[in-house]
């Protein structure tokens, strides 16, 4: 019984992919995302069309990191063609909640009636546009994109009130992945 768990994975004529020095850069019309990519035994090789992932034993566990590295690598293919969109709500019923994007932040005031405002990191080369209660939050790179939309949920977390009766919040409400 022979088992091939060698994976490849398909370069569109559009994206243009170099592998240096374990450092995988795709570049596309969304823009150019690097990710760096070893593990012991496995080897990346990359010609015009395609990229082989293959293994140098059969172990469980390189099957499972080969599979992991070609979803990685889809996933960097189709952020710089397609890219990563969320969305999210903002929700509130006590005190009306004012957002702007500062830079590489997102500015939350007058929550639960709080003086202090609270902020949210924008990661990487993600985009975040505000248009009345919702927040478009898009980008080349789906692990900056869900981290950002994680760092703004967080955000606004309820901490010692019932979060039955406090609802507040800013939610996630759609993914186009």
């Amino acid at each position: 019984m022979s088992l091939d768990i060698s994976k490849t994975v398909d370069i569109p004529d559009e994206v243009t992919v170099t592998f240096v020095d374990n450092v995988l850069k795709v570049t596309g019309e969304n823009g150019s995302i690097e990710r760096h990519f070893w593990y012991p035994g496995i080897s990346i090789e990359l010609s015009d069309s395609e990229i082989l992932i293959d293994a140098v034993s059969k172990k469980k566990t390189q099957k499972a990191m080969i599979g992991t590295i070609a979803s990685h690598m889809r996933n960097m293919i189709k952020g710089v063609t397609e890219g990563f969109e969320y969305k999210m709500k903002v929700v509130y019923s006590h005190f009306p909640m004012q957002i702007k994007v500062e830079k590489d932040k997102l500015v939350v005031n007058n929550f639960l009636g709080e003086k202090k405002p609270r902020s949210a990191t924008i990661v990487g080369s993600t985009k975040v546009k505000t248009t009345g209660d919702e927040l478009t939050i898009n980008g080349p790179n789906i692990e900056e994109v869900g981290q950002t939309a994680a760092n703004i949920e967080q955000l606004t977390r309820i901490k010692r009130f019932d979060p039955r009766v406090f609802q507040d919040g800013i939610y996630l409400t759609e993914k186009r992945v």
